[in-house]
Formats: structure tokens, C-alpha cells, sequence
């Protein structure tokens, strides 16, 4: 089902231990100074995926050495390393979105663009100068801010969908009812959230769901109405409809056959001419007519033969 929707949109660029730099789409995270010999410690560092991040070292003045090991948790390790002595800088497996950010006998710092979730990692950088050795260890977290999409399901529900977020979002309802969150795990560490307003009030004109990520907050905020039985009445009266007149031409067809069938059942077989004894009659009446001329022809020149052959004074028998 649809409903109307209005999406409100908050985006942090930075957290934690980071600061947003004016003018650059980038996260930085803060130096922790510590004594004066040594720097130590593990920081939390979280960036918005595709943003660029600068991991700082402490700077200090005659620098000897400088090196830059890192651990992906996906993938093998790399490094970044500087020599003040040969005045000479080298890498090894280290992607090019990896790099010096300035000249690394005055600023060591680390720079990482379009960070993604493959920088996910320790990041340690071991500072060399005369006032002794210092290290400082990052624990980089990437942040995905999930894609929010909000609609009505089939039972006017509202339905709020956080996707593909990392970490997993949270989802919260302005009048917190009956809700069944789910989540879904991906293989890149994306979680999608799905959760459905189980016990809406048909009154509530608009609903609202928000998104709390550390990314950044979203809301949205839509209609949803109760289903419509009309719109379910009307395609099956179109069906009965079809069904009824395909039934009625299949009685038709069937009535018509069957009387075919009958009509020929009932015909009288054909039967051979017959030939009466009159015909025979009317046949051989010519010839019978002859043969008796015939012989009364042949009886008088008989008669007339033998009359002519007697001796005089003898007539023929009559």
C-alpha cells in the first residue's frame, strides 16, 4: 500500500575521538598527548564510509624514524616507513589510498581517501627522535549509515527499514506500540533492521519511525490506511465473470456435439435399388411380341408351301 512520506535526514561526519575540519570532506582524529618520553594507548576512531581520514602522529623535533604499521582486519598487513638518515620514504603492500599527509620528517600523519570498509583496522605508528621512542595505536571503525525506507503492508501496518547499516541501526517509533524488529546480517558486516507496527490504530493519521545510527540520526514519517475490500471484491467478480461465460460456451459446445452424435445415429442406412418382376415384364415384352409375328409368319409360308406341293385334287389340312 502507499502512503505519503517525509523523510528528515541527520549525517554526523565525525565521532568519538575525531573532529570535523572546516571546508574538507575528511575525519581527523585528535593527538592524545601523554609524557614526554612516551606516547602510548589504543583509540577508538570511527569514519563514515568514503569520507577521508588523517591518523596523527606526535611530532617531534629530530625526528630519526618513522613508521606506520598497519593491520587490516580484512587482507594483509602493509607499512609506511621513513628514514631521516638516507632522507628516503618506502612502502610495502600498502594501497594507494594510503599515504604521507605532508612531509614525514615534519608531520608523520597518516592519510586514508574514500575510507571503505576494508580499512577496517589497527593502524600504529612508531616515532623514533632523540627524546626517545613513541607509539600511538588507532582501532579504525567504518561507518555505513544505513538507507532508510518506510511503507504499508498488506495489513496497513507501517513497515520502517534501516539498510544495510554498520554497526546495526536502532529503530524507534514516535508512539511506541507492538513492534517486531528484525535483523539481517550481509557478508561485507552490514546489518539491515526491519521493523513492522504491529498494533496500529486505524485513527493515527501519520506514523513516524526514526533511525538512530552512529553515522548519523534519520526519520520518516508516513500514512497507512486499512485494506480496501473493494479493491479485492472487484478482481474476483472479474474472475467469476470469465469463469461463468467460459462455462456456459463449454455447455453450449457440449449440447451441440451430443446432438451431432444423435443425428447420426438415428439416419436410415442406404439401401440397394430393388428390381420387380414388371420390369422383367416390361423387358421382355418386345421380344416376346416378335417371336410370336414371328411364327405366324413362318405358319403361313409353311402353309402356303405345303398346299403348293400336294397332288391336284388334295387341299392342305386346315
Amino acid at each position: 500500500m502507499n502512503g505519503k512520506l517525509t523523510i528528515k535526514t541527520s549525517l554526523a561526519k565525525c565521532h568519538r575521538h575525531s573532529v570535523a575540519v572546516e571546508g574538507e570532506n575528511r575525519c581527523r582524529a585528535q593527538p592524545v598527548v601523554s609524557g614526554l618520553f612516551q606516547a602510548s594507548g589504543n583509540n577508538r576512531v570511527s569514519v563514515t564510509v568514503g569520507n577521508t581520514c588523517v591518523l596523527t602522529c606526535p611530532p617531534k623535533p629530530n625526528i630519526t624514524m618513522v613508521t606506520w604499521k598497519i593491520s587490516p582486519k580484512v587482507g594483509g598487513p602493509c607499512t609506511l616507513g621513513y628514514r631521516a638518515d638516507q632522507n628516503k620514504t618506502d612502502r610495502t603492500n600498502c594501497s594507494d589510498s594510503m599515504n604521507w599527509k605532508f612531509r614525514p620528517d615534519q608531520d608523520p600523519a597518516l592519510e586514508i581517501r574514500q575510507v571503505g570498509i576494508d580499512h577496517e583496522g589497527n593502524y600504529t605508528c612508531e616515532v623514533v627522535a632523540t627524546e626517545g621512542n613513541f607509539h600511538k595505536t588507532y582501532d579504525l571503525t567504518v561507518l555505513v549509515p544505513p538507507r532508510l525506507t518506510m511503507y504499508c503492508d498488506d495489513h496497513g501496518n507501517p513497515v520502517c527499514k534501516a539498510v544495510a547499516g554498520k554497526p546495526a541501526a536502532q529503530i524507534l517509533w514516535v508512539l511506541e506500540s507492538n513492534s517486531t524488529p528484525k535483523e539481517e546480517s550481509h557478508d561485507n558486516g552490514t546489518v539491515t533492521v526491519l521493523s513492522t507496527l504491529t498494533a496500529y490504530s486505524t485513527n493515527m493519521t501519520n506514523t513516524t519511525c526514526m533511525v538512530s545510527h552512529p553515522a548519523g540520526n534519520q526519520s520518516m514519517t508516513i500514512a497507512c490506511h486499512p485494506p480496501d475490500n473493494n479493491g479485492f471484491i472487484l478482481p474476483v467478480s472479474i474472475t467469476l465473470c470469465f469463469l461463468s461465460i467460459i462455462i456456459f460456451m463449454a455447455v453450449i459446445y457440449y449440447f451441440k456435439l451430443h446432438s451431432d452424435r444423435l443425428c447420426l445415429k438415428t439416419k436410415p442406412p442406404e439401401t440397394a435399388p430393388t428390381h420387380s418382376p414388371q420390369d422383367d415384364t416390361m423387358e421382355v415384352e418386345p421380344y416376346t411380341t416378335y417371336v410370336q409375328k414371328e411364327n405366324i409368319i413362318y405358319n403361313s409360308v409353311s402353309d402356303l408351301t405345303v398346299g403348293q406341293n400336294l397332288p391336284q385334287g388334295l387341299s392342305p389340312a386346315t
